[in-house]
């Protein structure tokens, strides 16, 4: 049973922090499964005959049905409500993963995984929450999106090696049952009972603010109110350049990011580290990236997103630094700073992916805008787990990927100044164009 608008009303504390909590519990799952993949991939090389490159091209093709249905998610949220697409995806995703334990070629992989369960898996995918929650916050955005996705760290903290010792233990077909089970049991239920699309329909304001009070928070230091006040739709937004430059930052850092998780737990293993070890490697840097997104997205409200983001990616820099000069000296303390930088860094991206696009085009066009951002993210993520597989088949060395990798940290930078989230970022507005009916 679900609660009643009364009883919510009766509690002291804003509603808006159990959405976040929905939020984190179910990125937990959507990463946290996504980043299974690593582990998965070594026990299938190990099973079949299948190449490097064929095999992480599985990973690719989910990140593609991504691409594609994420602009369809965002925009059934926004006119449907959030329950009656995510509950559905659950159900699609849960199916996806316990058909994946029957599958005997690399084609029902793709299929299975690629295609059905990478469809289900979009529902719970940061496309969702970010349009839930931009409807909830509006000064505290950045702590509220950084607490949310803190649950991809989280997940992959717990996922990783809860699977690795699940395959070590009975084998990666029952490890696939498994994860359908939790999510059936856990995350069908939050959301079913909890999630909610918008204050209003609890009587309440974004922030928790009460009707007639006037927020605490100053003033930011610059704002184009011209541009705050644009009830943004898709087709106004892509006849701007900082619509452009958002999709590119965004797509150059998440090839980045999955350049590392999809690839870093065999060059581990290929260094000589075990793969029980390689994959508690993976977690730690899991858990570092939960408190680091917090602090991210709480540092983007005090002093910018541009200046956060700028800070979080010299420390994917360093960590994927780090990997080369193992690869190169062969010193395994090496490890311990891939674990710390690369960890912080993680944790800025999906903050300020969510917060930026949220301070950029605020509007009743917001979640088709934001699953275009998604997929354009999902083409990225595709090509960072696809490239260093075919650069390790033509090479037999990830040196080239990771160096293409931090090239591309440096470029992100570039054009996260180039959008300018400070120049529209407006925090103290009580009410936004996305909340008028």
């Amino acid at each position: 049973m679900s609660l009643s608008k009364r009883e919510i009303r009766l509690w002291h504390f804003y509603y808006g922090w159990i959405i976040v909590g929905v939020a984190m519990v179910s990125m937990a799952f959507w990463f946290g499964i996504r980043a299974t993949f690593s582990v998965f991939y070594v026990a299938l090389l190990e099973e079949f005959s299948w190449s490097r490159g064929d095999t992480a091209g599985v990973q690719s093709m989910a990140l593609i049905t991504y691409t594609i249905m994420a602009p369809i998610v965002g925009g059934l949220i926004d006119r449907f409500g959030p329950r009656r697409i995510i509950v559905p995806g659950i159900l699609l995703l849960a199916s996806g993963l316990i058909l994946c334990s029957s599958i005997k070629t690399l084609g029902q992989f793709y299929l299975l995984y690629g295609v059905l369960m990478a469809t289900g898996v979009t529902s719970i995918a940061i496309v969702s929450y970010t349009v839930i929650l931009a409807h909830w916050f509006e000064r505290k955005r950045g702590l509220a999106n950084g607490i949310a996705v803190s649950g991809i760290g989280l997940g992959t903290f717990i996922f990783v090696p809860l699977s690795q010792y699940c395959i070590s233990v009975w084998g990666w077909r029952d490890t696939f049952v498994i994860l359908g089970g939790l999510v059936l049991i856990i995350l069908l239920s939050v959301n079913t009972l909890l999630l909610r699309h918008k204050p209003q329909e609890l009587g309440l304001y974004p922030d928790g603010i009460k009707e007639g009070e006037q927020p605490k928070d100053g003033q930011p230091e610059a704002m184009d109110l011209a541009w705050s006040e644009t009830d943004w739709t898709f087709k106004s937004a892509l006849r701007t350049g900082r619509f452009w430059y958002l999709m590119i930052f965004c797509f150059l850092a998440v090839i980045v990011i999955y350049t590392i998780l999809v690839h870093h737990v065999r060059f581990l293993v290929d260094q000589g580290i075990d793969k029980t070890t390689a994959a508690l490697i993976f977690s730690l840097a899991g858990i570092i990236s939960v408190a680091f997104r917090i602090f991210w997205g709480w540092l983007s409200d005090l002093i910018g997103r541009e200046k956060t983001y700028t800070l979080g990616a010299m420390s994917i820099f360093l960590g994927v630094c780090s990997l080369i000069l193992l690869a190169i000296f062969g010193d395994r303390q090496l490890v311990y700073p891939f674990i710390i930088f690369f960890g912080a860094g993680w944790g800025v991206t999906a903050p300020m992916f969510m917060s930026i696009a949220a301070d950029l085009f605020q509007g009743r066009g917001f979640g088709l805008i934001y699953g275009i951002l998604e997929g354009v993210i999902g083409i990225g993520g595709a090509l960072g787990a696809w490239m260093p597989g075919f650069i390790f088949d033509k090479t037999q060395s990830y040196q080239w990927a990771f160096g293409l990798a931090a090239f591309m940290t440096i470029a992100s930078c570039l054009f996260v100044w180039l959008a300018a989230p400070r120049k529209v970022h407006d925090t103290s507005r009580k009410t936004k164009i996305m909340d008028r009916d």
